[in-house]
C-alpha cells in the first residue's frame, strides 16, 4: 500500500507538458501510438494503402502520358485505328484519369474512416481513463487542462489527420517523382533536384524565426482567453467596484499584444509560399534552359521536356503544403504527446491484483491507527482509532480543517491511508474491489451534483435494476415527491446543467433520494444540510429519521442541531480525536464540543440541551 501512496505524491496530476509549447515536426512515439490505433481497422488501412498506391502511380503516369501525346503530335505519328497515335494517347489518358479519380476516392474515404475511428477511440479511452483516476488526481489537476487534453488536443490530432496524412502521401509521391525524373534523364533529374539544398536551408532559417513567433501567438491567446474568462466570471465584482473601464483598458493591452504577435506570424507565413514558388520557378528555369538546348540539339524530345516541367510543378507542391502546415504539424505532435502522457498516467487507486468482491456489508467500520496526508509531511489525520458498530449513527464535528471530510473519504476509499488500516466488517478496504464496496455505500455531499437528464434517471443513476416505483418511493421518503410532481413533466422533467432549474434544497432532496434508492449499508452525509433553508432542513431531518434506521451512518455537520440525536459524536481537532460521547455527555464534559455548541446557540444551556426532562 505504501507504493500507492508514493505514486500519488509523485504523480499528483497533470503537471507535464506546457500547453503552449509547440512540439517537433514529427514525433515517432506519437505516430507509432496512433498507428497502433489504426491497426484495429485493418480493412480500412488496406483500402487506404491501395488507394494511395494507385493515386501515386496515376499521378506519376500523368506527365508521361502528356509527354507521349506531345511527342506523337510533333512526330506527326497520328496513326490509324484506336490503338495508334493520338487515339491511343486519348484512351490511355482517359483510363489514367478515371483510375486516378477512383484511387483518390478510395484513399480519401478510407483515410477519413480510419481517422474518425481513431479519434473516437481516443476520446473513449481518455474518458474511461479519467473515470478511473483517483480523487487525489482531480484534487491536483486543473479541470481546464484536463478538458483541453480531451477536447482541444484531440481536435489538433483531427486537423493533423485531415491535412497531414494527405501531405504525407504527397511526400511519398515526391520520392517517386524524383526517382522517375532521374531514371528518365539523369542530367535533367540532377538539375531539377539541385535546388533542394537551397530549399532546405531556407526552410530551416524560416522555422527558426517562425517557431518562437507562433509560440508567442499561442501564449498571447492563452492570456487573452484567461483574462476574458476571469472578467466574465467576476463581472458582478467588477461592476460593484466600478472597475469596468480599467478592466477594458487592461484587456485592450493584452489584445494588442496578441494582435502584434498574430500579424508577425501572418507575415512569416506569407513569406514561405513565395519562397517555395521562387525556388520552383528557378528549378523550372534551369530545366527549360538546359532541356531546351538538348531539344534543339536533338538529344531530347519535346514531350519529355514538358513531362519534366509537369513533374517539377508536382514535385514542389507537397513541399509548399508542408511549409504552410508546418506549425499545425508541430501543434499536433505536441497534442499527441499530451494525450498519451495522460493515458500513460496509471490510476493510483487501482484494485490489488488479488482483490475480491466485497461481501454483503453489515456495517461495522474500524479505523485502526490511521494516519493520512495529502502532501508529504503534512498530516491531516493523525493516529486515529475509532470503532463504529453496524447500524450506529456517528457524527463528526470540529472546526474547518479538523479532518472530518477526509476521515469519511477514507471509508469510501477515495484515498488510502499512509499508515494504519480501515476495516469494513473486519475486511481491509484495500483488499476488495473498490466498485463492489462503492455499490453498498452512498454519500450525500454539501454541494449536490445533478446531471442534465430526467429526474428519474438522476435518482436511479447507477442502479439500473431500480424500478420507477422504487424511485417514487425513495422520493416520497425524503419529501421530494410533491415538488417533483409540480415540475412540468414530473419525473420525466429534464434538469438543466447541475440542476439549475431547481432550488438548492430541491437538489439536495434529490441527492438524498438517490442515496436512499441504492439501499446502502453505509451512508455518509457530508454537510448535507449546510446550504438549505430551515423548512427544507426539517423535511430532511424527518426523512433522516427513516433513512438512518438499520444503516451505519457517518454524519458531518457544522449545524450541531442536526446531530444531537446521533448515537455518538466524535470531536476532531487538527486531525486527532479529542472527544467522543453522546450530545448530553459532551455538553456535561464542558470541553471542545460544549464550546462549539455555545458558539451555535449561546453561552447557556437549557435543560433540553442537557437532556434533562
Amino acid at each position: 500500500m505504501t507504493t500507492l501512496r508514493t505514486k500519488r505524491h509523485q504523480n499528483p496530476g497533470i503537471t507535464g507538458l506546457d500547453d503552449i509549447i509547440l512540439g517537433g515536426l514529427y514525433d515517432h512515439g506519437v505516430a507509432a501510438r496512433l498507428f497502433k490505433y489504426a491497426l484495429a481497422y485493418k480493412r480500412h488501412c488496406i483500402m487506404a494503402l491501395i488507394g494511395i498506391s494507385g493515386y501515386i502511380a496515376t499521378m506519376v503516369a500523368l506527365p508521361l502520358i502528356v509527354g507521349w501525346g506531345i511527342d506523337t503530335v510533333v512526330s506527326s505519328d497520328t496513326g490509324n485505328g484506336w490503338w495508334h497515335g493520338l487515339d491511343a494517347v486519348f484512351i490511355i489518358f482517359v483510363i489514367n484519369a478515371s483510375a486516378n479519380l477512383l484511387f483518390n476516392y478510395i484513399q480519401l474515404s478510407a483515410m477519413a474512416s480510419v481517422s474518425v475511428e481513431i479519434l473516437n477511440d481516443l476520446r473513449v479511452d481518455m474518458f474511461d481513463h479519467l473515470q478511473r483516476q483517483s480523487t487525489a488526481f482531480y484534487d491536483n489537476s486543473e479541470v481546464g487542462r484536463i478538458m483541453s487534453r480531451v477536447q482541444n488536443d484531440v481536435l489538433q490530432i483531427q486537423d493533423w489527420m485531415e491535412m497531414g496524412i494527405l501531405t504525407m502521401s504527397e511526400m511519398v509521391m515526391l520520392i517517386f517523382i524524383a526517382i522517375t525524373m532521374v531514371i528518365m534523364n539523369p542530367l535533367l533529374g540532377g538539375i531539377s533536384l539541385a535546388v533542394m539544398p537551397i530549399l532546405v536551408v531556407s526552410m530551416w532559417v524560416w522555422q527558426r524565426y517562425a517557431r518562437p513567433t507562433f509560440v508567442r501567438v499561442r501564449t498571447a491567446l492563452s492570456i487573452v482567453n484567461g483574462t476574458l474568462q476571469e472578467n466574465i466570471s467576476g463581472v458582478r465584482v467588477s461592476q460593484s467596484m466600478n472597475r469596468e473601464d480599467l478592466n477594458s483598458s487592461n484587456f485592450d493591452v493584452l489584445n494588442k499584444a496578441h494582435l502584434n504577435a498574430t500579424l508577425k506570424a501572418a507575415l512569416l507565413s506569407s513569406i514561405m509560399s513565395p519562397m517555395v514558388e521562387l525556388i520552383t520557378v528557378l528549378s523550372m528555369g534551369l530545366v527549360i534552359v538546359v532541356g531546351g538546348s538538348m531539344v534543339i540539339d536533338g538529344k531530347l524530345e519535346v514531350g519529355l521536356l514538358v513531362a519534366f516541367l509537369l513533374f517539377l510543378q508536382r514535385f514542389f507542391e507537397p513541399i509548399r503544403q508542408l511549409a504552410m502546415n508546418f506549425t499545425q504539424f508541430q501543434r499536433a505532435m505536441a497534442s499527441g504527446a499530451r494525450i498519451f502522457e495522460l493515458l500513460d498516467l496509471p490510476p493510483e487507486m487501482s484494485d490489488a491484483p488479488n482483490a475480491r468482491e466485497m461481501p454483503h456489508i453489515k456495517g461495522d467500520v474500524s479505523f485502526n491507527n490511521v494516519t493520512f496526508s495529502y502532501v508529504p509531511g503534512v498530516e491531516v489525520i493523525k493516529d486515529v482509532d475509532l470503532q463504529i458498530k453496524a447500524g450506529e449513527t456517528v457524527a463528526l464535528v470540529g472546526l474547518t480543517g479538523a479532518g472530518k471530510t477526509t476521515l469519511a473519504s477514507l471509508v469510501a476509499r477515495f484515498y488510502d491511508p499512509d499508515h494504519g488500516e480501515i476495516l469494513v466488517d473486519g475486511i481491509d478496504v484495500r483488499d476488495v474491489q473498490r466498485s463492489t464496496l462503492g455499490l453498498q455505500m452512498s454519500m450525500v455531499l454539501q454541494d449536490p451534483f445533478l446531471y442534465s437528464t430526467t429526474v428519474t434517471e438522476n435518482i436511479r443513476y447507477n442502479h439500473e435494476d431500480v424500478t420507477d416505483d422504487q424511485v417514487i418511493d425513495a422520493a416520497k421518503a425524503v419529501g421530494a415527491h410533491e415538488f417533483i410532481m409540480n415540475l412540468k413533466y414530473g419525473y420525466d422533467t429534464v434538469l438543466q446543467q447541475r440542476g439549475g432549474n431547481l432550488s438548492m434544497g430541491q437538489r439536495q432532496l434529490l441527492s438524498f433520494a438517490r442515496a436512499l434508492v441504492a439501499d446502502p449499508r453505509i451512508l455518509v452525509l457530508d454537510e448535507a444540510t449546510a446550504n438549505i433553508d430551515s423548512q427544507t432542513e426539517r423535511l430532511i431531518q424527518t426523512a433522516l429519521n427513516k433513512i438512518l434506521i438499520g444503516r451505519t451512518s457517518i454524519v458531518i455537520a457544522h449545524r450541531l442541531s442536526t446531530i444531537t440525536g446521533a448515537d455518538r459524536i466524535v470531536v476532531l481537532e487538527l486531525g486527532k480525536i479529542k472527544e467522543v460521547g453522546t450530545h448530553q455527555e459532551l455538553l456535561a464534559l464542558g470541553g471542545i464540543y460544549a464550546e462549539l455548541f455555545a458558539m451555535n446557540f449561546g453561552e447557556t444551556f437549557t435543560d433540553a440541551d442537557m437532556g434533562v426532562s
